[in-house]
């Protein structure tokens, strides 16, 4: 991410501000989940571990989300011992940067979650990739935590490319959630510390926007 922030930020310098805007800004619109659980007749919690490239964009666009409670930063897919930033960074932990979203089913439902992360929060066709930020620590991953959630984004992606929604196929991985590491405190809320930042600006920024203006039913004020 830091590296990415760099080169943006040369990029901006040399004056091509509008293919890192461009690309930052991308969204796609995509169809409602055939499959999906119905909304619950009680408040209650749930949670959704998913990894779409740098963790500082998706956890910041599911804080807009209406029925989430807490969009946490963290790592998952490796062990304890690696879960911290600098091993993560060399891409060889098994980690990925993951965001794990706490969320009432009555308000929203899991499809309508992944609704979000493939349309808005990253682009699900990038492989060990996203954006300007390149590694298996950037893949696209959902992290299911039982096995409705597993046959909901299974049959999602299924759906999808079957559409062909996005022109290529989905790279998105499907796996068992083992443990959501949370990452260090300064990785917390990232965006709305540091909403200036380059790098927050052109990746960022216009993937919450892209949620307020192609998602104004679930879209809530921070």
């Amino acid at each position: 991410m830091y590296t990415a922030l760099f080169l943006c930020s040369a990029i901006l310098l040399m004056g091509f501000t509008m293919s890192c805007q461009i690309a930052g800004a991308s969204a796609t619109a995509i169809p409602d989940p055939a499959v999906d659980a119905p909304l619950a007749l009680s408040k209650g919690e749930q949670s959704a571990v998913l990894a779409g490239g740098c963790f500082w964009g998706v956890e910041a666009v599911f804080e807009h989300v209406k029925g989430v409670s807490l969009s946490k930063s963290g790592y998952a897919g490796g062990t304890a011992r690696t879960a911290n930033y600098e091993k993560v960074s060399m891409g060889t932990t098994g980690h990925a940067e993951a965001v794990q979203v706490t969320y009432d089913p009555s308000q929203v439902t899991y499809g309508q979650l992944l609704k979000v992360f493939f349309s808005v929060a990253h682009n699900p066709t990038e492989l060990n990739r996203q954006g300007p930020d390149t590694g298996p620590q950037y893949r696209s991953a959902i992290f299911y935590a039982n096995e409705e959630q597993k046959r909901i984004a299974n049959a999602y992606i299924a759906q999808l490319d079957k559409a062909n929604v996005f022109g290529k196929k989905i790279v998105t991985q499907v796996v068992p959630l083992e443990t959501f590491h949370e990452a260090e405190a300064y990785h917390q809320d990232y965006l709305v510390k540091h909403p200036d930042q380059p790098y927050i600006v052109i990746n960022d920024l216009p993937k919450v926007e892209n949620l307020k203006k192609h998602h104004p039913g679930l879209y809530k004020e921070q």
